[in-house]
């Protein structure tokens, strides 16, 4: 990024507006990372958070967006994309990332408590589908997009891909060669790839893979898999998935972080690596 070096680069978290009722709106998280000399990616269900992000820039806050793709914000296709570019602003300082759909299918069970933001929207009735067709291939919106995402300054993130699909994903994105692609909390197991699947991924230069804070605050993954996953793959992002009214905000997740990374045993150039290193590299232009 073109920003001073950040301490911290958050690549996920969750303000409102959103599905559910957040924490913090855009311009409140703004405010907490910059006082912890941070930088944070607003990620919404509901759609795009590009214009929020440019808004919060002009008021100085160390703020860049995100778009899902979901049927609700006009579904998978380049021109939700484009859009969503436009209104991140001509000079954003970070790549867009644009989230595959992450309302598909069933339900993902969450052992979170969802307090809906609006109460007339039913997010089951904006399930759409995933990505692969009837053959098993990549769906052809799918396909538009990840050749659109080859060209705009954004990074392509896998959304609530499973295994089957991330690999697919992955395999399109390397044919079409395009700069980034990042793998929404890849080891949750709803995505469904272990560490033995990023060792056998760290050739794909483009190719980053997240593990998210609350992944292990849910108790899906522990402290030893932390570790694993940091020395798996070299370009390890660590991001939050935060927001949620009932988890920790920002310095209550530094806290528990780093009471991880020291049971991890992770190295100080290690830390430094997942939590502002490769999350900047993933974002520069």
């Amino acid at each position: 990024m073109r920003e001073p070096t950040r301490r911290l680069v958050d690549v996920h978290y969750h303000a409102g507006p959103d599905l559910y009722r957040r924490r913090l709106t855009t311009g409140g998280a703004g405010k907490a990372y910059a006082a912890a000399d941070g930088w944070v990616v607003i990620k919404s269900h509901l759609g795009s958070t590009a214009a929020g992000a440019w808004e919060a820039r002009q008021e100085g806050l160390p703020v860049s967006g995100a778009v899902v793709l979901n049927d609700l914000a006009g579904g998978v296709r380049p021109q939700v994309v484009e859009q969503a570019v436009y209104a991140h602003g001509p000079d954003a300082p970070a790549r867009l990332i644009a989230y595959l759909p992450t309302l598909v299918g069933p339900a993902h069970r969450s052992a979170l408590p969802r307090e809906p933001f609006h109460p007339l929207l039913d997010a089951g009735r904006w399930r759409g589908d995933r990505v692969l067709d009837g053959t098993g291939r990549l769906s052809r919106p799918v396909r538009e997009v990840l050749r659109a995402a080859r060209d705009l300054p954004v990074v392509l993130a896998t959304g609530h891909c499973d295994r089957e699909e991330t690999l697919r994903v992955i395999d399109e994105a390397v044919r079409l060669g395009l700069p980034r692609l990042l793998l929404t909390h890849a080891t949750h197991p709803m995505s469904g790839l272990g560490p033995e699947d990023l060792s056998q991924l760290t050739h794909i230069s483009g190719l980053y893979v997240e593990l998210t804070a609350l992944t292990l605050l849910l108790g899906h993954r522990d402290v030893p898999h932390l570790a694993e996953v940091v020395r798996a793959h070299p370009r390890v992002v660590f991001s939050s998935d935060l927001g949620q009214p009932d988890q920790p905000d920002l310095s209550g997740w530094l806290a528990v972080s780093r009471l991880w990374f020291t049971e991890a045993e992770l190295t100080p150039a290690e830390v430094e690596a997942i939590t502002s290193v490769n999350p900047s590299r993933l974002l520069a232009p």
